[in-house]
């Protein structure tokens, strides 16, 4: 293994052992945002060959349920994914992995870049969720890692692009990476909270919400057009209360954009083509064997993308 991106999830299952109803019952490695050099294949494997290096898709589904055969394996019941309860995770010297979900990288794509081919996932499975088309104003609630990335996915597709959140740093981040608009949010009210930010830049035709908190989420939905789109990516609380009143008017909503199927080529054309620059999200990087260091500085929300070198 090489390089691989510290998520939240990682932290969440560190310091709580669960999220939702994913409960760790024994030890767990964690990581899943990967990518490496292959060391050896199988005998049926005819794609991929000792010396390549590949982005590692972190799940692999059952190929035969309902949701598989529809094409949403994300949806398997059956889904085996890294770090994830009871699976262990890639962060580590050597990892097996399906051939099927492992992407050869071009030459010009770095290792860095295929790891970060996760999050970036995670942004073009909730583009496509909310229907994003060219000209459209996004509203994206949250410039963690997760909000960028849908960030950079949305102004490719052509959109000018809001971003919110309670951190001036991460304002600045995502002005840099190529925000149209940023608003620092210093309310919980999240109905003036979306006038302001109506005021600033207009109705959304697509809200895309990364925090999971509650009065973001209000937010989100109040700032979003009549026939818009929400997609809700950030998870937060089990349960949430949100103002109902404000889906009027036939206001599409998506509650599901979980995870990402068939994803992975596609963000890895935006990477090799240059649309999309996702090495600018890594701020921090450490060795193996300072993971616990890597881990305490993104619980302490310093930076954006920690990277963890399973190599060194």
């Amino acid at each position: 293994m090489g390089p691989v991106g510290i998520c939240g999830s990682d932290v969440h299952y560190w310091q709580s052992g669960r999220i939702g109803d994913f409960i760790v019952k024994d030890p767990m490695v964690l990581g899943h945002e990967a990518a490496g050099t292959v060391c050896a294949v199988g005998s049926d494997v005819k794609h991929l060959q000792v010396g390549d290096r590949v982005a590692v898709e972190p799940g692999y589904p059952c190929y035969t349920c309902s949701a598989c055969l529809g094409g949403r394996y994300n949806l398997c019941p059956d889904m085996k994914f890294c770090a994830t309860p009871p699976y262990d995770g890639s962060l580590c010297q050597y990892y097996c992995h399906k051939a099927a979900f492992c992407f050869k990288l071009p030459d010009h794509v770095s290792l860095d870049e295929g790891a970060l081919l996760e999050p970036l996932s995670v942004a073009v499975h909730a583009c496509q969720r909310g229907k994003l088309s060219f000209g459209q104003k996004v509203l994206v609630c949250g410039a963690g890692p997760i909000g960028l990335v849908n960030m950079m996915v949305a102004k490719a597709g052509g959109a000018s692009v809001t971003i919110t959140d309670i951190s001036d740093s991460r304002l600045a981040k995502a002005k840099e990476m190529g925000a149209d608009a940023i608003y620092h949010v210093t309310s919980r009210d999240s109905r003036a909270t979306a006038d302001e930010i109506v005021k600033l830049s207009g109705y959304s035709d697509l809200t895309i919400e990364c925090t999971g908190v509650e009065s973001s989420i209000g937010t989100g939905l109040w700032a979003t057009k009549p026939g818009g789109s929400y997609v809700q990516v950030g998870y937060g609380k089990a349960e949430v209360n949100f103002p109902i009143v404000a889906l009027e008017s036939e206001k599409l909503i998506s509650m599901e954009s979980f995870r990402y199927a068939n994803c992975y080529p596609k963000a890895l054309a935006l990477v090799a083509s240059g649309t999309v620059n996702v090495k600018s999200l890594i701020t921090h990087r450490f060795p193996l064997k300072e993971a616990l260091k890597a881990f305490e500085l993104t619980k302490a929300g310093t930076g954006v993308k920690v990277i963890i070198d399973c190599d060194k």
